[in-house]
């Protein structure tokens, strides 16, 4: 398959770092790996095998590319973005109690929580080991510190999630949190270790950070609004789990007292009819706040766009802006 034949961005990125991307699956299924306990490759080959666009691991391989650099560190960092992401997404699944990711049982429901929770324990060690074997001390600082904010952004959301004083400000801290700090800290990373400028480095952290708020909130859109075909979500999952999505919360902020009252008992206190789901979209319309979470998505997404615009005029640069446009593409 050539790369005129491949439409989607991340698909011609993938095609073009075919290679890295083979040296990155390779080291991932070297160190996910265990002499000890075999039920870490079994838990960790079952999410990492399942699919997905590897997007996070390959943002770090691009950025590394657009630079020039010549080296292999990039591949463990990559492999590091991989692992940190999987470790998160056994945990999430454990706190979510999910059944199900990318149309598969997840690991938790084939074995039991404690297996997802210390197999993710494995891998953010595993992560760390990759990050001290680049010798950067600046990409180690980097990546730490995603880490630590990728888990307050769960454990605020934990919190924020059903409280109807969650404003937009708290959402944003959330998403940032929960997925753009490994989006910021993936592409961010590739350009340490590539040696780009200051004015660089510091424009594709803002890419990956616009790039991950641009995901989070059409997912969160798509939630009310998408296909779920497409989605492999139900209309309306989050109002059922109680979740203050950006939708909900720009209604909550407008809403009259009997509005507010509708709220508190679906979200805030969990009790839920007939028939609520319908009102709910009923008032996301009467405040057209559907739309204006779209408009949002956009704007992060062009936002993502010009921060590219310091950046070397590459092919790898022309395929991230054209993915700022696919993560929203979903929306029109």
């Amino acid at each position: 398959m050539t790369v005129d034949m491949i439409s989607k961005p991340h698909e011609r990125l993938a095609e073009i770092l075919a290679g890295e991307m083979e040296a990155v699956n390779g080291l991932i299924r070297t160190r996910m790996a265990s002499d000890h306990a075999p039920r870490i490759p079994e838990v960790t080959r079952h999410l990492v095998e399942a699919g997905g666009k590897r997007l996070r691991p390959m943002l770090t391989l691009a950025a590394a590319r657009l630079f020039g650099y010549s080296g292999d560190h990039h591949v463990r960092l990559a492999a590091t973005v991989e692992f940190i992401h999987t470790a998160t997404l056994l945990h999430d699944d454990v706190v979510d109690e999910s059944a199900q990711r990318r149309g598969r049982p997840t690991a938790n429901l084939l074995w039991d929580n404690k297996s997802s929770v210390l197999v993710g324990d494995y891998l953010f060690s595993r992560s760390f080991q990759l990050m001290v074997e680049t010798g950067s001390l600046r990409v180690l600082d980097i990546l730490a510190n995603a880490s630590a904010t990728i888990a307050e952004g769960e454990v605020l959301q934990m919190t924020a999630a059903t409280d109807l004083r969650t404003d937009e400000n708290v959402y944003l801290q959330v998403v940032r949190g929960k997925t753009a700090a490994l989006f910021s800290a993936a592409t961010e990373v590739g350009g340490v270790i590539a040696g780009a400028s200051e004015e660089q480095v510091k424009a594709l952290f803002d890419y990956g950070d616009s790039l991950g708020i641009a995901f989070q909130i059409a997912d969160d859109l798509l939630d009310y609004q998408g296909d779920s075909k497409a989605t492999g979500k139900n209309v309306g999952d989050d109002f059922r789990e109680r979740k203050l999505t950006l939708p909900v919360i720009k209604a909550v902020a407008q809403s009259t007292p009997e509005e507010r009252a509708f709220w508190e008992r679906t979200i805030e206190k969990g009790r839920q009819q007939d028939g609520d789901l319908d009102q709910a979209l009923g008032l996301m319309n009467k405040y057209a706040t559907l739309e204006e979470t779209r408009q949002d998505a956009l704007g992060w997404a062009n936002k993502a766009k010009t921060s590219l615009d310091v950046l070397p005029d590459h092919e790898i640069r022309s395929l991230l802006r054209e993915l700022a446009d696919y993560v929203v593409s979903r929306l029109n």
